[in-house]
Parts: structure tokens; C-alpha cells; sequence
């Protein structure tokens, strides 16, 4: 698997990205995948997560209403669609991929693999 995360930016308050993170590999569909993301000086933290299928996501409360995560398989791509940013959305976004999906989603620790990372930024 090697993920690459891209589609960060600037935009300001209020505004919308979209972040795509693709599969060189062309194995995403066999993944469970989630994107977090950090901060300057905080600990990486959960956003989204969805199921290999699709057909199950979950999302961060600070996120849920606002974000939305989806995966098209034929394209080896998961996305992350971000409405209504704020201040707080602003940090390097992560993709990762979970090999096993134990069910401990939430946790950085639970991904067998990771994008580079994509920067955002929200400005007044």
C-alpha cells in the first residue's frame, strides 16, 4: 500500500476541500481507512473512517455534520469532503489504512499504514 494524501489548502472561514488519498498499490478496496489529523504540538487525532465497502463510516463528534468520507474502489480513492471549516479544522491531515479492522478505529495505533500528509488551513 502507499497512500498519498492530497487537496489540503487555504480557505477561510466557512469554506469547503475536499482531500483525496489514493492507492498506488491499487489494493485500497482490501482496506479499512480512516483520516486524522494534528496540529501543531497536540496528538494526532481521528476524523473519519470508513469500511472497505463503503457501506459503513464514522466520524469524530467535532467533524460529524460537517465532513463527510467516501471511497470509490474502482479508483483506488478514499476522500474526504470538508464543509463549514473553521479555525480548529486547521492541522496536516492523514490517510491511513487499517489491514485488520479490530474495530478500534479511533486509534492511530489500529492503521498499518499512512499517507505523507496534507496541510489545511483556515483563516478568518
Amino acid at each position: 500500500v502507499q497512500l498519498q494524501a492530497s487537496g489540503g489548502g487555504s480557505v477561510q472561514t466557512g469554506g469547503s476541500l475536499r482531500l483525496s488519498c489514493a492507492d498506488s498499490g491499487r489494493t485500497l478496496r482490501r482496506y479499512f481507512m480512516g483520516w486524522f489529523r494534528q496540529a501543531p504540538g497536540k496528538e494526532r487525532q481521528f476524523v473519519a473512517a470508513i469500511t472497505g465497502t463503503g457501506g459503513v463510516t464514522y466520524y469524530a463528534s467535532s467533524v460529524r455534520g460537517r465532513f463527510t468520507i467516501s471511497r470509490d474502489n474502482a479508483k483506488n480513492t478514499v476522500y474526504l469532503q470538508m464543509n463549514s471549516l473553521n479555525f480548529e479544522d486547521s492541522a496536516v491531515y492523514y490517510c491511513a489504512a487499517d489491514q485488520w479492522d479490530t474495530g478500534n478505529y479511533a486509534s492511530p495505533n489500529e492503521y498499518d499504514y499512512w499517507g505523507q500528509g496534507t496541510l489545511v488551513t483556515v483563516s478568518s
